[in-house]
């Protein structure tokens, strides 16, 4: 296969700013195609990272900004400092042969590149506002113009991506883009990034759990689109069927206090351990730790976090927002209400010593070939080919 030149454009990464699921997504998928026999150079954020580094054959093209002002006038001003930033790199090393965009942060650049240079690009959606806010109305300003500029990049793009069919129903409905534009690719993940050696119990009793009893595990984002006031509220009917479980949160976002208070006001304060944003290790250790994870959400592109769990061996508990999970295969499905959420918890917890392991083992398998980065990145590969 002949080597291709790819330019990929984000506002994270795993070696320069970091946000969050964005940030693997792009430089796995980059390292991949670089095992693959192409070259890659991502243009993102500097952060407190120097300009320019070669990581596992990628090359890090950080760009420095003014990052003063609102998130708009902060991508703006990225985005000039990218386009510079290609134009050098382009007359030192020649031209590329893909330009590849993540979520609405770079439209900008990727436009001037287009038409100042006759470069057409690929887009890979990984949200939308819309969904971010909780599937409802744009009201703001800002939220209206970030909304404007993912339509702009479903509508100038050559090719779009998104990583599952619900997803692509969602962003169809709102931006009206065509069939023949679109190709679902999953997000992916390297097998044996999460999967750890661990005692369990130890884990557990380092934060007050008795090391036999069983923890069901949040992570992400604690804000409206993931749910995890759904969980809360679905705690005190777990407890009245299996009063010893734990339920352990890791993430930060505007909901944690209230789901903090709630758990109190509910009186489930006891079985709740909220440990806030946490270092990667100890998300890993709790992966491996827990009996099962619950993703809540009301609205999920994909969720990184249901691969992350199978890695580990772990059975999902999911609402019908999450589209890869397979019922009684690999997880349990539930509605987005704290009733049915509970319903799928207990399934999985009076079947600790049958089908939960089962379900998690079964996941597992998936990570290892549906999606593998290898295969992600032959499908993106063949999308690169249509626009060249």
């Amino acid at each position: 296969m002949e080597s291709m030149r790819i330019a990929m454009f984000s506002w994270e990464s795993l070696h320069s700013a970091k946000v969050g699921g964005l940030a693997p997504h792009v430089t796995e998928l980059s390292e991949q195609l670089v095992k693959s026999g192409h070259e890659v150079h991502i243009f993102t954020r500097a952060g407190r990272y120097r300009d320019y580094d070669e990581i596992n054959g990628v090359h890090y093209q950080r760009c420095h900004f003014d990052e003063s002002g609102d998130i708009l006038s902060q991508m703006d001003k990225m985005c000039d400092a990218m386009y510079s930033r290609f134009v050098r790199v382009s007359e030192d090393n020649g031209k590329f042969d893909v330009i590849h965009g993540h979520d609405w942060h770079p439209v900008n650049v990727l436009n001037m590149i287009k038409y100042q240079h006759g470069l057409p690009y690929v887009i890979t959606y990984h949200s939308t506002e819309w969904g971010r806010n909780g599937n409802v109305h744009l009201s703001s300003p800002t939220s209206s113009e970030i909304s404007h500029r993912e339509w702009l990049a479903g509508y100038e793009s050559s090719e779009v991506i998104l990583t599952s069919e619900n997803f692509k129903k969602e962003v169809q409905n709102i931006y009206s883009i065509p069939d023949a534009k679109i190709s679902v690719i999953p997000n992916g993940i390297s097998p044996g990034k999460v999967k750890k050696d661990i005692d369990p119990g130890s884990v557990k009793k380092d934060y007050g759990i008795h090391p036999f009893a069983p923890v069901v595990l949040f992570t992400g984002r604690m804000h409206y689109q993931k749910g995890p006031d759904l969980l809360v509220k679905a705690i005190p009917r777990v407890l009245d069927g299996n009063w010893g479980a734990h339920f352990v949160f890791i993430g930060e976002g505007e909901m944690r206090p209230y789901c903090q208070n709630l758990a109190d006001e509910l009186n489930v304060g006891q079985s709740c351990h909220f440990l806030g944003y946490s270092p990667d290790e100890i998300l890993r250790d709790w992966t491996n730790a827990c009996d099962m994870t619950c993703v809540p959400s009301r609205n999920e592109p994909f969720g990184i976090v249901v691969l992350e769990s199978w890695d580990a061996s772990k059975a999902v508990i999911a609402t019908d927002a999450v589209n890869i999970v397979d019922n009684f295969q690999n997880g349990l499905i539930s509605y987005k209400t704290p009733e049915s959420i509970a319903w799928g918890i207990n399934y999985a917890l009076d079947g600790l010593d049958s089908i939960t392991p089962v379900m998690g083992n079964n996941g597992k398998k998936l990570v290892g070939t549906k999606f593998s980065w290898n295969t992600i990145a032959g499908a993106t590969v063949d999308v690169y080919k249509r626009i060249n």
